[in-house]
């Protein structure tokens, strides 16, 4: 492999994630047009929508740990071409139930792609310094998608039909599957044990419907059907915990958690995505309910923020080569918290700049927790384990974020409910104004002029009291998250230090990794 190939082979990474990124984008401005052509229920339509990341979260652990078993490039590879052809099914679907079968099929393929890019990822890229510069060039490529996905959406759909929204991933994959084979080397654990099928029915029986539940709390509320399946989740998930204990060769090798970088680095991935990603649904829907803006253009308000993500993505790794990466990434959750505290001095009627350049802040600091952290689970597996810590730590992440709109968004609804100060005498058919601040703006469509407007005027001051609620929350998280972070990260070096190539394993002590004959990679082997 020549000093190119490397970085070649991470361009073949990460044109995937920058075109998958993207795909998800434009479904989200492509549903309205899905369910009329289509003619799909509501449910049908949400099913569109959710059964994609449903079996994206439930599957990654499985294809990690099968990637770390039968090669990940292969794996790669395998998914990238499910991936193309279920984007085609779902491009020319004929109905409802095919398209919901065809985006089933993506959330699996999508399971693959991502643990075997990262595993593939930490044996291109041995040194630390190297890594995680490499793995902010793939998160920036994934953040990209969020910052072109609104454009490339609207010129699809303005001139070709809902399908190009799928075929959009097809060339990537095709051009994975040309290149993977030629500039990705093989990995694999050589000495793997048997498979456990029971182990992959249990990991499904619980992250299924753990997700489904905390999806549907973020969306209704807390009824009795989500709590139950969450329940269900935990339950199975105990289960799945016992089972692992037994086994020789586990689907998921709980020694993982037994590093104290890579346990902390999760935990701080998980509820710093939980926070930041609760606080871009609540602004987001801020600008388009209070501040009046249409999607596309809440959408393009938000661009300064993804922005400030990729900036932060590339220097964070630049600073941990002189600052140790646990005071990096306390210092950036401080950051965090900091934007997120400025929220609340925002009024309601102030505009969406104020707002916006308030989230732009906390975005700002959220690099070094998403790239360090990467890293450090990375770097804290032992090699034939890789796969299987690049699924955790997506996981992690998905988690995280379904999990923070369920409880932060109950939190802002409550809020809302608990303030909102409606005229008196408003007609039965208003009365939803008292739920939602959306529900409010149906209900002034259909009341006069003057009441109208006195409702709204409530609803919007009562949503802005929430979002002010939700914003201290998060503040408070990302500060008390801060100083955990740095406590238990503070024993890891500078990113290629001393330390690092010795004795600490959660950064640097890199194991080197297993090719595909057995062996081992020897550009690792000098690096220790």
């Amino acid at each position: 492999m020549t000093n190119r190939s490397p970085w070649l082979g991470l361009a073949v990474l990460a044109l995937p994630a920058l075109l998958v990124s993207i795909d998800v984008f434009v479904l989200l401005l492509a549903l309205p047009r899905i369910g009329a052509d289509l003619h799909a229920s509501s449910t049908e339509q949400l099913w569109i929508l959710d059964v994609y990341g449903f079996l994206l979260s439930g599957s990654m652990i499985t294809m990690g740990t099968l990637g770390d078993r039968i090669g990940r490039r292969r794996m790669l590879l395998i998914g990238a071409a499910a991936f193309g052809a279920a984007s085609v099914a779902a491009a020319y679907s004929g109905g409802p139930v095919m398209l919901i079968a065809a985006r089933a099929v993506l959330g699996i393929a999508g399971a693959t792609l991502a643990p075997s890019a990262l595993a593939l990822i930490s044996g291109l890229f041995p040194d630390p310094r190297r890594r995680g510069l490499a793995i902010g060039v793939w998160m920036v490529c994934f953040m990209s998608g969020a910052i072109i996905g609104p454009v490339v959406g609207g010129l699809l759909l303005q001139h070709f039909w809902w399908g190009s929204a799928f075929l959009l991933g097809v060339p990537p994959m095709i051009l994975l599957l040309v290149l993977g084979p030629i500039l990705l080397p093989e990995q694999r654990h050589p000495g793997a044990g048997r498979f456990d099928l029971p182990s992959v029915g249990l990991s499904l029986a619980a992250i299924l419907p753990a997700v489904y539940g905390v999806k549907e709390l973020a969306r209704d509320g807390w009824r009795p059907v989500p709590l139950l399946a969450l329940a269900a989740g935990l339950a199975f998930g105990a289960v799945f915990v016992r089972r692992q204990r037994t086994l020789a060769d586990p689907l998921l090798d709980l020694r993982l958690f037994g590093d104290r970088g890579l346990s902390a680095a999760l935990a701080a991935m998980s509820v710093g995505t939980m926070m930041t990603g609760a606080m871009m649904v609540f602004v987001t829907q801020h600008l388009q309910l209070v501040d009046g803006l249409s999607p596309r253009a809440a959408g393009l308000w938000i661009l300064p923020a993804a922005v400030a993500s990729a900036l932060s993505f590339q220097v964070a790794p630049l600073l941990a080569r002189r600052v140790r990466p646990g005071r990096l990434i306390a210092g950036g959750l401080l950051v965090s918290a900091l934007g997120a505290l400025c929220v609340p001095f925002v009024p309601a009627g102030a505009g969406p700049l104020p707002l916006v350049a308030a989230f732009v802040v906390s975005n700002l600091g959220m690099g070094p927790t998403v790239t360090l952290a990467t890293g450090i689970v990375l770097g804290a597996a032992p090699p034939e384990r890789a796969g299987a810590a690049g699924a955790l730590n997506e996981v992690s992440g998905e988690f995280g974020y379904a999990l923070g709109i369920a409880l932060l968004g109950s939190l802002g609804t409550a809020v809302y409910r608990a303030v909102v100060d409606l005229p008196p005498g408003l007609p039965a058919a208003a009365s939803g104004a008292r739920d939602t601040v959306t529900a409010a703006a149906d209900a002034a469509a259909v009341l006069p002029p003057a009441t109208a407007e006195a409702v709204l005027h409530a609803a919007r001051a009562a949503a802005t009291t929430g979002l002010h609620v939700v914003a201290v929350v998060c503040a408070a998280a990302l500060a008390a998250l801060a100083v955990a972070a740095g406590r238990l990260l503070r024993h890891l070096p500078p990113l290629g230090g001393e330390a690092s190539l010795g004795g600490e394993p959660s950064l640097g002590g890199e194991a080197p990794a297993a090719d595909e004959d057995g062996g081992r990679n020897t550009t690792a082997a000098k690096a220790r």
